[in-house]
């Protein structure tokens, strides 16, 4: 295994979110098996939230599915990367967030969610959503005022 996959393997053992991904898997009833790149797959979970058909905590991809496409779970190791960095379990309250903001520019969760668009917005099925039109005529706005200004 290369060197920084076992670090992210050693970083979100150590920041507890690994363990956490396995109870969560635990407590849906799914399959859990190592897998590639140091990670587990858990499958077959049951728990009806989150409600996306994978997700991940720590080094656990977690899905209702029997297994993944790879573009999705190539996408979910991202994810894993991301909570080695984000302080483990930490990443969970600034996803909220970043879906919140998502939500609330597109009306959709995952299209301008940082993460998710960090780890590929096509490999986890998300598409880019464009601004609301009330957002997107606030912007058009504020961008030709600031060209007026220049012109003058």
């Amino acid at each position: 295994m290369r060197a920084g996959l076992r670090a992210r393997q050693l970083v979100n053992l150590a920041n507890g979110s690994t363990l956490a991904g396995l109870g969560v898997a635990a407590l849906g009833g799914a399959r859990v098996a190592r897998s590639a790149d140091g990670l587990f797959l858990g499958t077959s979970y049951r728990l009806p939230v989150p409600t996306a058909p994978a997700f991940c905590l720590g080094n656990v991809i977690v899905t209702r599915l029997d297994g993944l496409a790879p573009e999705i779970f190539r996408h979910e190791a991202r994810h894993a990367t991301q909570y080695a960095c984000c302080g483990g379990v930490l990443m969970v309250p600034l996803y909220l967030a970043a879906a919140a903001v998502s939500w609330a520019l597109t009306g959709d969760f995952g299209a301008r969610n940082v993460f998710e668009r960090r780890a590929g917005l096509a490999d986890g099925g998300y598409t880019d959503t464009p601004l609301r039109p009330s957002i997107r005529r606030a912007s058009l706005r504020r961008v030709r005022g600031r060209s007026a200004a220049q012109a003058r």
